[in-house]
């Protein structure tokens, strides 16, 4: 784990543009990431500067049982966003010690879960690095 950083935007967004075919533009005023290019492309990670609450962190979408696993092993780092927390996509926090490491897979995960088969595909053996339940070593 790495102590936070003052503005992990850059080091968010340095993980979210090194996925294929991705764009950046602003959605509900915050930084927002999208699969596919053009407007059709679908969202995948959203920054959230104190978007809602007092903390710093992105909204992600996740694979199948990912939130609830996450926020169970670890509510200090993970919870359940505001609108779309509902559907699935995770919270992550960035005003904590964060594991960048991880917070790649997470990112990678998120674009598999919303990008379209020819893209996900790039990514190589196309099995998620995460699943429903937290890695070894995550508390």
């Amino acid at each position: 784990m790495n102590d936070p950083v003052s503005d992990p935007l850059p080091l968010l967004r340095a993980r979210c543009l090194a996925l294929p075919e991705v764009t950046e533009r602003v959605s509900h005023g915050e930084p927002t990431w999208f699969a596919g290019r053009g407007t059709r492309g679908r969202s995948f990670v959203t920054y959230a500067d104190h978007h809602h609450d007092d903390r710093v962190g992105f909204w992600c979408a996740a694979p199948p049982g990912a939130q609830e696993a996450m926020v169970a092993a670890d509510p200090e780092r993970f919870f359940r966003p505001p609108y779309v927390g509902g559907r699935g996509w995770l919270g992550v926090r960035l005003d904590v010690a964060v594991d960048w490491a991880e917070v790649g897979e997470i990112v990678t995960d998120a674009y598999r879960a919303v990008a379209p088969a020819r893209l996900a595909a790039l990514l190589g053996d196309g099995v998620s690095g995460r699943t429903a339940a937290p890695r070894r070593g995550t508390p």
